[in-house]
């Protein structure tokens, strides 16, 4: 607030009705409209000078604090910080949003809020252009493109760019999983997960598109969804220009370059690429021990045994289709990211899957392991030879007989 008789600047109500009498011409007696006489305007003019003389003379206190909470004892310089502070004690929110009455206790608060209604990303990054409705939410992002990972995990060593996914992380080494379903009592580690978890009883499906009407159990997979139709990706590898349009699948295609090995197996120490694969790896530990099944005496009883059943507890977000195993989503995942890890050495075609890489590199090697017993003919695929075997082994066709 500006005082009306000089330059003071104060920043409440209180500190100008304090600094007013400083001026000691004012006559609280006389009214507003009130023509000084020419002796009493000089004296004025002079005792205006002296005050802003004084005010520019003044120095600020910056180390003094002269109001204390009296509930936790911080203190604040001014009386208006306290008692907005005094707020976090009485949950007093005085602050109302106007589209959905969400209330805050300052209103700073508020005004941020108010961006998630009307779309407002004034925070743009220089980078690839994306907009953000927060200044946190920008940082967290520029660091994709920085690559900086200031928080390392004193156990093993791994970075991570976010406090928040170091702590997700650390869970790993301790074995915390804080997430328990209320309907099957499974636990998790971290929230997304859960939440993931929990759709699959409820079969809840807010989050639709637009565009073709699919729905879907989180706001991230929906967003992950949308960029099929328009064909964005925003996350893309410094070493060979390709894009992705997911950070995740960005980071499984570095370690094609990287040669980083980040799931190791405790029983032998064996180190692998990818979490599908270690866990298929681990099988091969667990079959040791592993229980048979008690129709056909198979190992590996739990995943065998829901080929009897049917169980395909594994379901697609993108599509809806479902697994009996994890690593068969993921290599499915791979169809809907367009991402082709395989890359033919010779001629630089990529694969989803390393089966696929495996039969192509065939074509420059001329390698037909599948031969016909029958008439000694060889394939190089596997379906090419089924197809073969079909003519020795199935019903021929008979012509009807000429009338």
């Amino acid at each position: 607030l500006d005082c009306r008789l000089c330059r003071y600047v104060g920043q409440q109500a209180r500190e100008e009705k304090d600094h007013e009498p400083q001026h000691k011409y004012v006559d609280s007696g006389s009214t507003t409209n009130a023509e000084p006489q020419p002796e009493e305007l000089h004296q004025r003019t002079r005792s205006t000078a002296k005050a802003v003389t004084s005010h520019s003379q003044r120095k600020p206190d910056v180390g003094k604090k002269s109001v204390k909470c009296d509930v936790c004892g911080k203190t604040f310089k001014y009386n208006f910080q306290m008692k907005k502070h005094y707020r976090i004690h009485t949950g007093e929110k005085p602050y109302a949003c106007s589209t959905c009455g969400k209330r805050f206790y300052q209103i700073y608060f508020m005004k941020y809020h108010e961006r998630n209604h009307t779309g407002e990303k004034s925070h743009l990054c220089i980078t690839c252009g994306k907009r953000f409705t927060d200044l946190s939410a920008l940082k967290r992002h520029t660091s994709i493109h920085t690559g900086e990972k200031p928080y390392s995990c004193e156990t093993c060593g791994k970075c991570f760019r976010h406090s928040a996914t170091l702590l997700v992380h650390m869970r790993t080494h301790t074995g915390e999983k804080p997430y328990a379903c209320n309907t099957c009592g499974k636990r998790f580690t971290n929230l997304s997960a859960f939440k993931k978890h929990a759709a699959i009883h409820t079969g809840e499906k807010p989050y639709s598109c637009k565009i073709c009407g699919k729905s879907f159990t989180q706001s991230g997979n929906l967003t992950v969804h949308m960029r099929t139709h328009t064909g964005e990706k925003w996350y893309s590898c410094e070493t060979c220009g390709k894009s992705f349009s997911r950070s995740s699948n960005l980071t499984v295609h570095m370690r094609t370059h990287t040669g980083e090995k980040p799931y190791h197996c405790n029983t032998c120490g064996e180190r692998f690429k990818y979490a599908a694969t270690l866990k298929n790896h681990m099988g091969t530990h667990a079959a040791e021990t592993s229980h048979a099944c008690k129709k056909c005496g198979k190992d590996k009883m739990l995943i065998h045994m829901r080929i009897h059943t049917g169980e395909k507890p594994y379901l697609c977000n993108a599509c809806g289709k479902s697994f009996s195993q994890s690593s068969a989503l993921k290599r499915h995942a791979l169809i809907h990211s367009g991402e082709k890890p395989y890359s033919c050495k010779i001629c630089g075609k990529t694969f989803c899957q390393s089966s696929d890489l495996t039969v192509h590199s065939r074509i420059h090697t001329g390698d037909k392991p599948h031969i016909c017993k029958s008439c000694g003919r060889k394939f190089s695929d596997a379906s090419a030879f089924k197809r073969h075997t079909a003519i020795h082994t199935g019903p021929r066709f008979t012509p009807p007989l000429c009338t």
